[in-house]
């Protein structure tokens, strides 16, 4: 059993963990390792869990709470400070107090957002001093959406995700919302159905002319709650699935527009009014820690 949380690591306030936004997902394409090839506009939202981070004796590194559904040892949060830890020869404990509001198995990037915040946090708490470009490869082995947590910008994603070009998205609202049906990545990807040779593109013309997501055909006929998600949230513009899900998601015209929307989500889902941001506020409180 977790020890009580006693003494903080820094300053009291909480350290963020935007989710993010797929606004599109292109498959480009598959290596012969089996991964494939995406193109991603990633937006991060304004929607965060939250973490503290406690002193515990020499080598203890252990999670706080948390969610019931994921066993603290397998948890992103006490993989990411035990794989900074062992890389960079840190005998320092800590505990990891975390206030989910993400939710879990969505497709926002929850736990790679945890984990990117871990990595970040702990790298100044733990006064290790290392480089951005270090800390995202690092986060790579937890999860190919780690590194544009790590980075605090919103990006356009390449490669196996990991290619990052830092991009100012439009800064809109969005009606999420998160059905109960869950689902599994690894299923939609190996999908035989699952389109993998869409034409590259740019950034330039996805700003002109948007994008899509390949995953969705897939997930609409794996998940017949997500196609009702889907169509429920078209009556107020081009709904959208991010990542394989189980969030989908509409850009709306403004806040007012959004919260009406929402008021009317059906009690069997739940609804999140986010907005877009490019510059994540992991940033802003790294800089508040430092100052």
């Amino acid at each position: 059993m977790s020890a009580a949380p006693d003494e903080l690591i820094g300053l009291p306030e909480p350290w963020p963990a935007p989710a993010k936004l797929n606004l599109c997902l292109h498959i480009v394409g598959r290596r012969a390792d089996g991964y494939h090839l995406l193109q991603s506009a990633m937006q991060i939202i304004d929607l965060c869990d939250e973490l503290k981070f406690y002193r515990r004796p020499p080598g203890v590194i252990e999670r706080i709470g948390g969610p019931e559904e994921i066993p603290a040892d397998t948890d992103l949060i006490v993989r990411a400070a035990r794989l900074l830890a062992s890389r960079y020869e840190v005998h320092a404990g800590v505990g990891i107090a975390i206030r989910k509001r993400i939710p879990i198995q969505g497709g926002l990037g929850g736990g790679s957002s945890d984990a990117a915040t871990v990595l970040v946090a702990l790298n100044h708490l733990w006064q290790l001093d290392i480089q951005l470009n270090e800390l995202a490869e690092l986060g790579l082995q937890l999860g190919a959406d780690v590194p544009v947590f790590v980075r605090g910008h919103s990006a356009w994603a390449e490669g196996v995700g990991e290619q990052l070009t830092p991009v100012d998205f439009p800064e809109r609202v969005f009606l999420v919302l998160k059905p109960a049906a869950g689902v599994s990545t690894a299923a939609i990807f190996q999908d035989p159905e699952l389109t993998r040779n869409s034409p590259i593109t740019t950034i330039r013309a996805f700003l002109a002319g948007g994008g899509h997501n390949d995953c969705a055909p897939v997930v609409r006929k794996r998940s017949g709650e997500i196609a009702e998600a889907l169509d429920w949230l078209s009556e107020f513009g081009e709904a959208r699935l991010t990542g394989t899900g189980a969030c989908v998601f509409v850009a709306m015209a403004d806040e007012a527009a959004a919260q009406r929307a929402a008021a009317r989500v059906p009690a069997r889902w739940t609804g999140y009014v986010v907005r877009g941001v490019n510059r994540s506020p992991l940033l802003d409180r790294l800089a508040h820690e430092a100052e």
